[in-house]
Order: structure tokens, then sequence, then C-alpha cells
């Protein structure tokens, strides 16, 4: 007969026997996964380094790449290379059932010449345009590598307690691809295939920001980044001399009252009270010599929105005004408008739900972004799955409003920002996957 106490006591070693099992299941705490990321930070900083001084232009990623993936494999992991060209994927595979979530960082530098001090400054050329260029990290993309590979190392190290599948997406050509060249970026990852097999439920990415103090994390519910498209104008002229201008028609006055009526659309014909647009003409080229009205003029510029139905009306706006100005000098313009980068608007329920997890990683540093005018092409990974995009700040607090903003061949990263960035990578991730809020 087994009496009570044998009972009890049976039960007792069972359950002693089995928590160490429940412990193994349960997810990694938050102070679990931030003593593996300040374990990571060393080679975080020899990851960025390392990028800095040797990068590459967009759709050339092709020593970025195989760094990466060398990486990858060291943390045990078997990445896919080569997509869109020099594109770089890596699936962890948690020993728990769950979702599927992706990180990506885009890996492609700019053609800026770099002038900051640095130690690790790049010295890199590159041909661009069918010009020999400087190459710079000048965006940042440098560090969402590095974090993006520390942020792998973290979650390898934890896959026997991770629920379900993290996606590690290392995309080319953010910046666009060369001219000529077939779609890249994002939408050539996306057409590619790596947002299905297995289907993924939630993407996270996020972006460097100058004149964000560092550390400072900043997110916005729905729209966040603009549309980018682009337009060209040309104006048909007829020449003649210019001390006979009746004899001919000029161009350039045309093309001048179309700038300035462009200028209209926005300032009368958009609601800006519920969301901003810009149209703005960055190049003006006319004529060869002072006494000679030319033939031809050409203007190219640049449109910004954040909604699909104000993006169109603009687009219609734009052709309605060209043509109808050059109508009225007695001429025609021909208006060719390329969309480019779509809107980026952040999945707001998934942005409600992941908010508690910033403001773990940055306690008192989570501030809700402005709307902001640059693009991006994370828009073509939100379209495949709900997605949340913020902003890492890496300025020093007393040099915001100072410093040189991205793009600038003196823009430079205060590297104590990038564990946060990492933090902020793995709990979103681990987070998302075990449903903890």
């Amino acid at each position: 007969m087994v009496t009570r106490l044998t009972l009890c006591l049976a039960l007792l070693v069972t359950a002693g026997a089995r928590a160490p099992i429940a412990a193994r299941q349960a997810p990694p705490t938050p102070a679990e996964i931030d003593r593996l990321v300040v374990a990571s930070e060393p080679q975080l900083i020899e990851w960025r380094r390392h990028l800095h001084q040797h990068p590459e232009l967009s759709n050339r990623e092709v020593e970025t790449a195989k760094y990466v993936a060398e990486q990858l494999r060291s943390f045990g992991l078997d990445p896919q290379t080569g997509i869109a060209r020099t594109g770089v994927v890596a699936v962890l595979k948690g020993a728990l059932p769950g979702p599927v979530v992706a990180l990506r960082a885009d890996m492609d530098g700019l053609p800026v010449r770099e002038e900051t001090d640095v130690p690790f400054a790049s010295t890199a050329t590159g041909e661009y345009q069918g010009n020999t260029v400087g190459v710079m990290h000048a965006c940042g993309h440098d560090t969402h590598v590095a974090m993006l590979l520390a942020a792998a190392k973290v979650l390898t190290q934890m896959k026997d307690r991770l629920p379900g599948t993290v996606k590690f997406i290392f995309q080319p050509a953010e910046e666009g691809a060369p001219a000529g060249e077939a779609p890249a970026g994002a939408f050539a990852m996306v057409g590619a295939g790596v947002m299905q097999n297995p289907k993924v439920d939630a993407v996270f990415g996020l972006h460097v920001f100058a004149n964000v103090p560092t550390g400072t994390i900043t997110y916005r519910s729905g729209p966040l980044m603009a549309a980018s498209d682009s337009f060209e104008i040309t104006v048909k002229g007829r020449q003649t001399h210019g001390a006979t201008p009746w004899r001919g028609i000029d161009p350039i006055v045309v093309g001048s009252q179309i700038v300035m009526g462009l200028q209209t659309i926005v300032s009368r014909g958009v609601d800006i009270t519920a969301l901003p647009a810009i149209v703005t003409v960055g190049q003006f080229q006319a004529g060869v010599r002072n006494n000679i009205i030319p033939d031809s003029a050409r203007l190219v510029g640049t449109i910004r929105t954040f909604d699909d139905a104000v993006q169109a009306d603009i687009h219609a706006k734009v052709r309605r005004i060209v043509e109808g100005i050059a109508a009225a000098a007695g001429t025609t313009a021909q208006v060719v408008i390329n969309k480019g980068y779509p809107v980026t608007k952040n999945d707001p329920a998934l942005t409600a739900r992941m908010l508690p997890t910033l403001e773990r990683v940055a306690p008192g540093a989570v501030k809700e972004s402005e709307l902001v005018t640059g693009a991006e092409d994370f828009t073509y990974f939100q379209r495949e799955a709900p997605g949340v995009f913020v902003f890492l700040g890496i300025t020093p607090p007393a040099q915001v409003g100072k410093a040189p903003q991205n793009h600038s061949p003196l823009f430079v990263v205060d590297e104590k920002a990038l564990p946060t960035g990492v933090r902020a990578l793995v709990h979103l991730a681990v987070d998302y996957l075990s449903g903890r809020r």
C-alpha cells in the first residue's frame, strides 16, 4: 500500500525532475537577452567598423554579402546567398512551435566621399553613373548589418528555448538600383520569395537617424515615411536669337511658369491639415549661350506623399498644369512620372502590441516620430506581412541639431546607441514569438 507520505514524496521528486525541462522550454527572459547582448558588444563594434571601412554601392555588395554569410555560418546558421543579386537570408528554427518573424537590415553604401576623421573611415571607390566616386556608409547601413548580425548571434544562442522561427534578411540596394538595372532591393527580395517558405507573420526593421539623441527610439503608427516619386518635364520651344525672342518660343520662360505653377499644387490644392505633401523641382536645364533661346528645357523633380489618393491627385494636377501652361504659350510639354517607393506604413495593431517592448528596451527614451518625408523600401516587406519600422537615435544629446544629417560626407554614428538597436531587434522577435506583452 502506498502511504500518503510516500505519494507526496514521489510527487515532489517528479516535480523536481520536470522543473529544469519546463525552465528550458520557457522563452528567454528580458534579463537573459540583455546579458547576451552585452556579451556580443565587442563583436558588434568590430563588425560595424569593418563594414564601414569596406562599403559597396547598391547591387554591388559582393564582399559585404560574403562577410555577412561568413559570420552567420560561424553562429551555426546556413545562409542562402545571391538572392536578388547579393541578398543574404538565414533562417533560425526554434526548438518550440510558434509563428515566423523576420528582421531586416540593408547593406548598401552611397556614392559619397567620406570626410570624417574616424580611424576606420572609408577610402573605397566605385563606379556610379559612369564616374569613379568615393563610397561611404553615409546612411548607417553598416550599423544596420552589424546590429542584425549581433541579433542573429544572440537569438541563435537561445534557440533551444525559442518558440517559432526567425528570418534574418540582409537586403541589397535600398538606395536604389543603378540606372538601367532591373528593380532591386526589397522589391526584388520579396519577388524572390523571402517572405514565404515559411510565410512571415510579422516583420521588423530599424534605421539609425542623426540628430535624434543616442539610444532614443522613435516610432509612429500608420504612415511614417513618404512615397517618393520622380518626374521629368520636357518643354518644347522654338529656337531663335536672343535679340529677337518674338520669332521663337522661349522654353525657359515657359519652364519658369511651370515651376511656379507646380508650387500651387500643395499650397492651394492639397488638404495639408490631414497629411503633408511635397512637389519639388530639383533640376532646370536649358540653353548653352547667353544670346540663344534654346529649343527645349528640361525640369526634373520629386513628389512626396503619405496617401495613395493624394499621390494620384497630385500626379494628375502636375500633368494638367504643365500641359495647360505649355498650351497657353503655344507649345507643348511632355510629362513623365515614375513611381518610386510607396508609403512606409506601420501596422497600427502590431505597433500598439510591440510598443511596451520598445519601452522596456529604452525606458523613458521612446518617442512618437513626426512624419518623415524621406523614403524607404521596407514598405515592400510590410505589404507581405504586418510590419513595424522604427528609428534609432545616434547623436550625443549635446550635438543634437548640429550634427551632419544622413547622406552627408561628415555623417557619424555614436556607437553607444548600437546595443540598444540589438536589444530592440531581439526583444521584438522574442516577445512577438512568445506572445509576451
